[in-house]
């Protein structure tokens, strides 16, 4: 399934880059839950994809949360991932 990457995981004094807030279309709140534990993939360019875990939700608007373990260029931001089912 395909999702949009919206942002990273931010607080008021810092931003986390390991972690991103995804958004896929037609989830809601009460679907969001069968996305916790699946894989995330994000393809950068042809040979460079970072892999991921939803670990979260954030809010009530079926947004959730993915950890990485290493950081994201800020060049993903806006761009689409695939979720694995």
């Amino acid at each position: 399934m395909e999702a949009i990457i919206t942002s990273y995981r931010r607080s008021r004094h810092r931003q986390y880059p390991n972690q991103i807030l995804i958004k896929a279309d037609g989830i809601g709140y009460t679907k969001a839950h069968a996305f916790l534990g699946k894989k995330v993939i994000v393809q950068v360019s042809k040979n460079k994809k970072f892999i991921g875990k939803i670990v979260a939700l954030h809010g009530k608007k079926g947004v959730v949360r993915a950890r990485f373990k290493k950081g994201l260029p800020g060049q993903v931001i806006g761009k689409k991932c695939e979720i694995q089912d």
